[in-house]
């Protein structure tokens, strides 16, 4: 308790925002660097994922090829790039990591949504004439979109949670307000440098949901589908409020609409049919026979006037 309390405390000090070495600093150089390896991760891996997803050969390679960056720690492979020559190189140590480590996710998602489209319409797209480059983008990328938005988000949140790391190796982001408290034995720092890299973690995962449902391809097609369907339940049951009506016996002009009705029963009114008229004598439809149901229209021949 006293170091959520110390670290309240330690957020609500004006002076820990301010300077290079500051909160909005060190906010600043995390966001980049995780966007930094976020663009490289997508340029490496959807391509790749897309275009075996499309032709359907070499996938399972592929992927089995980008979980080596899941079987091997990020901190051990931070700490071998840094002892290599491109330790002096600035950040490159950790954005290579990091880049190991967001791959994966951003792969296999968008392998397995790519062939886990619906055949169906795919096959109904190419014999429509569709070449493979619209095919591709028209039908196959639209369909795997959940999959590949929900890799994205979780190498998202992965990349944000462990740029931390890059502290470690001499680098910026909010890694280095942590390793400060651990050098002055500030507990209420180090717990106030986590609350901020777990509320930018949940923060980014949350606009890229919003984002999600903002560019789903396929958003205004779910909609239309959904007023379709609530237009269609409302149509039944006028049509069968109607059918309901139409059964039974009529006079006038009200007989036409009378022929539409079947009767269901044996031995009930068959439905009266064009044969109430307006104008002419009112007319009764014969009684269906004990054999079942009679249309109107079938009434009308074998009717009888009144």
């Amino acid at each position: 308790m006293d170091a959520i309390t110390g670290a309240w405390q330690w957020l609500t000090t004006a002076a820990n925002w301010a300077g290079e070495k500051g909160v909005w600093h060190r906010l600043g150089e995390h966001v980049y660097l995780s966007a930094l390896c976020l663009v490289i991760s997508c340029l490496i891996a959807l391509p790749v994922a897309l275009w075996l997803g499309h032709i359907g050969k070499g996938g399972a390679l592929a992927v089995n090829i980008s979980n080596v960056g899941r079987a091997v720690p990020t901190f051990a492979v931070l700490v071998l790039l840094t002892l290599s020559p491109l330790g002096t190189h600035g950040d490159w140590p950790t954005i290579i990591a990091l880049v190991l480590f967001a791959v994966p996710p951003l792969l296999t998602n968008a392998y397995v949504g790519m062939r886990e489209a619906d055949r169906d319409v795919v096959e109904a797209a190419r014999g429509m004439g569709m070449s493979g480059p619209q095919l591709l983008l028209r039908v196959e990328i639209p369909l795997a979109y959940p999959l590949i938005m929900t890799g994205l988000r979780s190498a998202t949140v992965q990349v944000v949670a462990t740029a931390t790391l890059a502290a470690l190796a001499g680098g910026g982001g909010l890694g280095r307000i942590i390793t400060a408290g651990f050098g002055n034995y500030d507990t209420a720092q180090v717990v106030a440098g986590a609350l901020l890299v777990a509320v930018l973690a949940l923060a980014v995962e949350g606009a890229l949901v919003l984002a999600d449902r903002f560019f789903d391809p396929m958003r205004g097609r779910r909609r239309g589908a959904r007023t379709a369907g609530r237009g269609t339940a409302g149509g039944t049951g006028r049509g069968d409020a109607g059918s309901g009506a139409g059964s039974g016996t009529g006079s006038g002009g009200a007989g036409r609409a009378g022929g539409s009705g079947v009767s269901e029963r044996p031995g009930g009114l068959g439905g009266v049919g064009a044969a109430g008229r307006s104008g002419e004598p009112r007319g009764l439809g014969v009684t269906g026979g004990s054999g079942g149901s009679g249309r109107g229209g079938d009434a009308v021949a074998s009717g009888k006037l009144a």
